[in-house]
This record gives structure tokens, sequence and C-alpha cells, in this order.
């Protein structure tokens, strides 16, 4: 009986931590701009804030994974980077590359080695694009912090021939004693330049 008793307590106990678990993971809408859906969620023991931006874009999927995935055609990344070198580069499979974001004094500049992988599924056609931080590739510079805490996922779903879903999910701290209210208001609008230099570029073509 005490067995079956301890066994009811630990079951309510673990339901009661998963389900504030889930809530606390949830994302809460922000705005809408230009077409882009925009959601944060509070990371868990981090006072910085998640993002993510979804949209359609009207282009085949096939097209807009492939502007995302080629690391030699940067000319849509965040016009803040003003280092972009690519270390490493296996076309659908993965890379490396190393940026410096140029940020307005008394700010320091901030540089990141990141690590991509992509997958591809044969079957439902969604492919997706995830960065991580690269440690001991890059030296670190004297002049500038290092970001270590980053990720970063896109996934480009068929919605249609002529049409793609589109979803980038990521978090950064910049480190530093960069406020982090200043940094939250900040992931609200890269997803949206991110997504809009796509749309732009598709648009074009």
């Amino acid at each position: 009986m005490k067995h079956h008793r301890f066994c009811f307590i630990l079951l309510l106990f673990l339901s009661s931590v998963l389900s504030c678990s889930v809530l606390a993971q949830s994302w809460d809408f922000i705005k809408e701009k230009e077409g882009i859906k925009i959601y944060t969620r509070k990371e868990a023991g981090k006072s910085l804030k998640s993002y993510k931006g979804v949209a359609d874009i009207n282009a085949p999927a096939e097209k807009v994974f492939a502007l995302i995935e080629d690391v030699n055609n940067t000319d849509w990344w965040d016009k803040n980077f003003n280092q972009i070198r690519v270390l490493l580069y296996e076309k659908n499979k993965r890379a490396q590359y190393y940026l410096v974001y140029n940020l307005p004094w008394p700010v320091i500049d901030r540089d990141l080695c990141v690590d991509v992988t992509v997958t591809i599924d044969q079957v439902t056609g969604v492919r997706r694009i995830t960065a991580v931080p690269l440690s001991g590739v890059y030296p670190e510079s004297q002049d500038m912090i290092r970001i270590k805490e980053y990720r970063q996922t896109w996934t480009v779903e068929p919605a249609g021939k002529e049409r793609s879903h589109v979803v980038l999910e990521g978090y950064i701290d910049p480190a530093g004693s960069i406020p982090d209210w200043i940094s939250n208001m900040l992931i609200v609008d890269s997803p949206v330049n991110a997504i809009s230099g796509i749309r732009e570029r598709m648009e074009k073509k």
C-alpha cells in the first residue's frame, strides 16, 4: 500500500514538473512584419530569449534551401557582418565559417566560429540547416569578444510546387557588457531581416 502511494505521489510530481517545463518552453507571439511572424521564448536558466521567425515564400523549397545553404553566396546576410570567411564547405552536407559582427562604438565587436550541418528528408522534402559554435579552429582576438553560446536552425518545407514554408529559430548570447534588453530587442529584428533578404532574392529571380 505504501509502495503504491509513493508511486502515485511520484507520478503527480513528475507530471507537475513536466507540465511546468512544457509551459516554460512555449513560444510567445511578438509581432508580424512583412508577413513574417516573430516569436520569442525564455531559455531555461538564461536571462536572454530565443527567437523564431515564420513565413511563407513564393518560391520552390529547393531554391530557397539552395540560397540559404550556399555559404559562398552571402550578400543577403545581415549587414552587421563586416567579415565572413568560409573555412570549409561540402555542398548539401556541412560547412564551417568565421564571422565578425561590426557593432557601434563603444560596444566591442564580436566574432564567432560556426559549424553547420545539413539534413534533407528525401520523403517529405523538408530541409534543415543547423549551426552551432565551433571551437579550436580559429584563434580568438584580443580586440573582440568571442561568442560561445549560439545556435540557429533553418527549416525549409515544401508548401506546394512554387511555395515554401520557412522557419528560422535560434539563440545567441553576445557575452560581455551588452544589456539583456538590447539583446532581446535585436533578436526580434534579426529573423525579419534574414527572411526578408531571402524573399527579396527569390522575387528577383
